[in-house]
């Protein structure tokens, strides 16, 4: 499998400059300036291949936007080596944003006064797709988007989530080999973010579009990715499957049982033999909790047990949610490596 994008030992720099006080201060300010040079990406490397759906995730100030904004070719690395669709982003721009697509959440790529359609022309000349090519495609991006009532409306009269989906649109225009999303669900409802989703999925599937997606809200990560990388202070702390994530983090699984009558934890306890199982009374009445290790087995075992001996009017398996398990992560702090 290609590599589509190659990053060795990435790194960004900027001064931070800092003022001297007094009346004094700021006449040696003028001749020379006090700065510390700080690194907002520190040596990274990774590699993303064709067709990958990756979350690329962190907090504020982790060097998520920097890294993406090295990568799309906006900065210039302080050095290291960047290499996206077989080109140097930088040093080959014009013929680099042929191939890639960019959604900003909180920019817009649209004519805030015409219409989106009018939008979407001048884009299509922009990027000297045929009338052929742009029906073709673009018949089907609107359809499964959902935006063709939208079209003959300024972009300023749209409501946020309409206007997401149309700039998702706009992207998609040139076919681009590979799109780059910086939170393109920031603020929309439940029902939007799922369509977006859902067409993200599709032209992953149909086009092999090679998706690298940065988001806060780790559902959008849940339902497409099945890689994250993971930056912490300008450097990657975890590059892997999201599955081996959860399997590192998480401990065990805990099932709820809501019998019909009274049970004891003696009886529980003999009903788990063979398992480790710790059983905890819940808050309400007849509700037990076992938390017991994440493995499917085990669970069923437990499940089918207890089904058999008694009556149960309610089962729940409770998930750590990604959420909670990244949080852990940066709440404990994790060993580089």
């Amino acid at each position: 499998m290609s590599a589509i994008i190659e990053v060795k030992e990435l790194r960004k720099e900027f001064k931070s400059y800092s003022s001297r006080s007094g009346l004094k201060g700021a006449f040696r300010d003028l001749f020379t300036r006090n700065y510390k040079v700080l690194a907002a990406v520190k040596d990274i490397s990774f590699q993303v291949n064709e067709g990958e759906m990756v979350g690329y995730i962190g907090e504020n100030g982790a060097g998520k936007s920097t890294s993406i904004k090295m990568l799309t070719g906006i900065l210039t690395p302080t050095s290291g080596e960047i290499i996206v669709n077989g080109m140097n982003p930088h040093k080959e721009r014009e013929k680099f944003v042929k191939t890639i697509g960019v959604v900003f959440g909180q920019r817009s790529q649209l004519w805030w006064d015409i219409a989106v359609q009018e939008s979407f022309r001048l884009l299509k000349k922009v990027y000297h797709v045929s009338d052929e090519d742009y029906k073709e495609h673009m018949d089907h991006v609107i359809e499964t988007l959902d935006i063709g009532h939208l079209l003959d409306k300024p972009v300023r009269k749209l409501s946020l989530g309409q206007r997401m989906r149309c700039e998702l649109a706009a992207a998609l225009i040139h076919k681009p080999t590979l799109l780059f999303l910086d939170e393109p669900t920031i603020g929309l409802d439940v029902l939007v973010k799922m369509k977006i989703r859902r067409f993200l999925k599709e032209m992953n599937e149909k086009y092999k579009t090679t998706i690298l997606l940065t988001t806060h809200d780790l559902t959008d990560i849940e339902a497409l990715c099945e890689r994250v990388v993971m930056l912490d202070e300008g450097s990657i702390i975890y590059d892997g499957s999201l599955k081996q994530l959860r399997a590192n983090w998480v401990e065990g699984k805990q099932i709820q049982f809501e019998f019909t009558r009274t049970v004891n934890s003696e009886e529980l306890s003999n009903m788990s033999v063979g398992h480790t199982v710790a059983w905890a009374k819940g808050e309400r009445e007849n509700v037990w909790i076992a938390s017991v290790e994440d493995d499917e087995k085990v669970i069923s075992d437990l499940i089918s047990k207890i089904v058999s001996h008694y009556q149960i009017r309610d089962l729940h398996i409770k998930e750590t949610s990604t959420e909670e398990i990244i949080r852990n992560i940066y709440e404990e702090g994790i060993h580089h490596g």
